[in-house]
């Protein structure tokens, strides 16, 4: 499979053109991955526009493409969003990373009242930048056309205002109701997992207070970084994406 890269400005482009890779994606290009003239590429803007292409010439400041094809991708009739709680460590990055990967159409960073990690000022303003590279490389390895969009942090009440009129399902291993039972309707869902601590009973009173349901991932107790990307490959087969 030809390898995928994102330009932003590349939305006009047609056939015929040259779209040209430069900084750090073009030293990625022709430094790590090695590119050749002559060969097949795809170039995406991320909202989805999908070029392909063929490498004219390489250097390590800029890598020009010609434009061969394009399309226009449509964004999925339901959004699928995962509330991933911060969590110490790397595991919210490995939740938000995987989940990318797996389909996810929206990223929400939740300070939930167990969260270890704590964002606040520019410590905020860093973790969401962190998130979104991640979800560009994630999405550039997994060839989507469309690149989530990273919110910003989130309280609970917060995060409850947000999702207003959209479907809300909390993760919960105490829940009777399966994740693989849901029916989807006309609504967008929106996935919450909590931290390593769980979710408080005070959070789950407020979410089923405002219409969420809680379900369960099986009879076993995941991680929060193995949580929701497992969730998301359920509603994805759900969803009929799969």
């Amino acid at each position: 499979m030809a390898l995928h890269f994102l330009v932003e400005d590349s939305g006009s482009a047609t056939t015929g053109d040259i779209v040209s890779l430069t900084g750090a994606e073009a030293k990625h290009a022709a430094v790590v991955r090695r590119l050749r003239v002559g060969e097949s590429v795809t170039v995406g803007d991320g909202t989805g526009i999908w070029l392909d292409g063929e490498v004219t010439d390489v250097s390590a400041s800029r890598v020009d493409v010609r434009i061969t094809g394009r399309a226009a991708i449509e964004a999925p009739a339901k959004r699928l969003v995962l509330v991933q709680a911060l969590a110490k460590g790397d595991r919210d990055e490995l939740a938000v990373q995987a989940a990318c990967e797996l389909g996810v159409d929206g990223v929400v960073p939740w300070q939930a009242s167990r969260s270890i990690s704590r964002w606040e000022g520019a410590k905020a303003v860093k973790g969401r930048e962190r998130w979104t590279t991640i979800v560009r490389e994630a999405s550039k390895q997994a060839h989507r056309a469309w690149v989530p969009e990273v919110s910003v942090p989130l309280s609970t009440g917060q995060l409850i205002a947000h999702a207003d009129g959209q479907r809300m399902l909390v993760l919960d291993p105490t829940a009777t109701v399966r994740l693989s039972a849901i029916e989807p309707d006309d609504r967008d869902l929106v996935l919450v997992v909590g931290p390593e601590g769980g979710i408080t009973p005070e959070e789950l009173e407020k979410f089923e207070a405002a219409g969420a349901e809680r379900v369960r991932l099986g009879d076993t107790v995941l991680r929060t970084s193995t949580a929701g990307p497992a969730a998301i490959a359920v509603l994805s087969a759900t969803l009929g994406r799969w």
